[in-house]
């Protein structure tokens, strides 16, 4: 006989911002974080990819998110990290404007995402989560960077 715990239903995620607003992401996904370092540029890609890195004989696109989303006077400081993520087959960087913390959300805490988005298509979004007074806008990261317009990304990957 299994015993569910109730402890074993929430979902822990990342929580990072993209200017005023904070986006939460499969936890599970996250390689690791660091700072944003220069990174090689590729010629004739879209303005959001940013190029690539070599991160310990990995070649790693570079994806900032920033951009992506149609935010105003992207900037680059000590505040502005990259999340290494581990999605299937292949590493990818995210550029954000910061990470505040990791938050365990149950089913409980999470609303449907709304019918219609600014800056993201709600097919990449799991929901809202409510965490006290914080709303969090949960992305399906794997979803985003698999569609057709990030089918450049796999382009950049170099054998």
């Amino acid at each position: 006989m299994e015993i569910i715990n109730e402890e074993n239903k929430s979902q822990e995620y990342l929580i990072f911002t993209l200017g005023k607003e904070e986006y939460g992401i499969d936890i599970l996904k996250v390689q690791e974080i660091r700072g944003y370092d220069q990174v090689t540029r590729i010629a004739n890609t879209p303005r959001f990819i940013k190029g690539v890195t070599n991160l310990r004989g990995v070649i790693v696109p570079i994806i900032d998110l920033r951009i992506k989303f149609s935010q105003e006077n992207v900037t680059y400081n000590e505040n502005t990290v990259v999340i290494v993520l581990n999605l299937a087959e292949r590493v990818v960087g995210i550029v954000v404007d910061g990470v505040s913390d990791v938050l365990a959300l149950t089913p409980d805490d999470i609303r449907a995402a709304p019918e219609f988005s600014v800056t993201l298509s709600t097919e990449y979004l799991t929901g809202l989560g409510a965490y006290g007074e914080r709303m969090l806008i949960l992305v399906d990261i794997h979803k985003l960077l698999s569609s057709a317009e990030m089918a450049l990304v796999d382009q950049l990957h170099i054998n």
